[in-house]
């Protein structure tokens, strides 16, 4: 572990499944906060056994659950439930996302733990928010998006919506939330009066509020954006598409100004003239669109890449991770970083992002095993005897 990492010190508590609130705590792990991650003595986080394995090993959650202590403890049990504001008595943050009903009748929902720790940030995530008439309608990832606007928009106009091939709302999600829990810290800090904080956050809300220009352009024009393909529903862009060159790469182009867009009429050897503005831009995209097409089409990807550098043109490789994992500017960044995994042996994963060069975070150990750190956790930083851990471990508590 780094000391002086930015979140050294930091006691964060984990009562989380799946995926949403253990990305907002992997976030705040990475950057060295103390995180404590609670499952069921019995079946674990039912994380544990997303995704594929290599000799029966779980490889999503070597990630997911890295930099984290894992401990078990049985929440449906009352003295698991009093162990549990035990160790939100000890942490800064707890992290949640169980049915809100299930939190109240545990003694774990909010008023119950501020109740033990006035100065606790607590982050719960849930599918369409804890404090609306819905708080206990199951809800997970992909209809946070289909809610969120995000997947309506994306496809091609004559095809159906289409979701994103990751967790997208469950991850955006966690990281809207490490970012609220960051927020509430710093008033924490400045502020001696602080008595706690609440933050109720729905699976949809951050995609949402991500597409900034979905609700005022319908409320001013009454204007419903449709899917685009490639395109941009609502944007400036006259050029952004993905093209199949000759040697089957498929490489996005895209421009942001006007000047981007002279630049590619340039390369295609157009009349820079007829491009001026961006009002005339636009009335040629779908020429420009086509002329693009029927070039790259006729080179290889390397001498794409090569000549819109020359040409000042933003274009890249859409990359699979095999491109990623062979990338250069991925290696510069030390975005792809080798752990070693008691399990598996030395393991690639993505390195700590973002980068903090002052006090950065580093990956100290991938995902732990079911109660791997019961003793330190419950032993060393709760301080309850070792006779106490043992009846606990006897009744099937922890």
């Amino acid at each position: 572990m780094n000391g002086t990492a930015a979140l050294s010190g930091l006691k964060v508590l984990e009562i989380t499944q799946v995926i949403a609130g253990t990305v907002a705590g992997s976030f705040l792990a990475d950057l060295g906060a103390d995180v404590v991650h609670v499952e069921d003595p019995v079946h674990g986080d039912p994380h544990r056994d997303s995704g594929v394995k290599k000799d029966s090993v779980p490889l999503w959650w070597k990630v997911s659950a890295r930099n984290k202590r894992c401990v078990t403890l049985d929440l449906r049990s009352e003295e698991g439930q009093a162990l549990a504001r035990r160790l939100a008595e000890w942490a800064d943050v707890v992290i949640t996302n169980f049915r809100a009903s299930t939190l109240e009748r545990w003694g774990l929902d909010w008023p119950g733990l501020h109740a033990v720790n006035p100065r606790l940030v607590m982050l719960q995530i849930t599918g369409f928010g804890a404090a609306g008439s819905q708080r206990d309608r199951p809800g997970f990832g992909k209809v946070g998006e289909a809610m969120s606007g995000v997947v309506y928009l994306t496809g091609f106009p004559d095809g159906p919506p289409v979701h994103t091939g990751f967790s997208h709302a469950d991850s955006v999600t966690g990281l809207a939330g490490a970012f609220a829990v960051q927020a509430a810290l710093y008033r924490r800090s400045v502020d001696p009066d602080f008595d706690g904080e609440w933050i109720d956050l729905a699976l949809f809300e951050p995609l949402y509020r991500l597409i900034e220009w979905q609700v005022i352009v319908y409320d001013q024009l009454g204007l419903l954006p449709g899917r685009a393909g490639n395109q941009l529903a609502i944007g400036p862009a006259a050029v952004i598409n993905t093209y199949q060159s000759s040697d089957g790469h498929w490489i996005t182009v895209t421009t942001g100004t006007a000047r981007a867009v002279r630049n590619v009429a340039e390369l295609l050897g157009e009349p820079v003239e007829d491009y001026a503005t961006v009002t005339m831009q636009l009335k040629r995209r779908d020429r420009l669109d086509d002329l693009l097409r029927a070039w790259v089409a006729g080179h290889t990807a390397d001498d794409i890449l090569a000549a819109t550098t020359r040409a000042g043109v933003t274009a890249s490789r859409v990359f699979s991770v095999v491109d990623i994992l062979e990338d250069p500017t991925y290696a510069e960044l030390g975005d792809v970083i080798t752990v070693e995994d008691p399990d598996l042996g030395p393991v690639r994963m993505q390195g700590v992002i973002p980068r903090l060069a002052q006090h950065p975070g580093q990956v100290w150990r991938t995902g732990a095993g079911l109660g791997e750190d019961n003793d330190l956790v419950y032993s060393e930083w709760l301080g309850i005897g070792e006779e106490e851990v043992r009846r606990l471990r006897d009744a099937g508590t922890i």
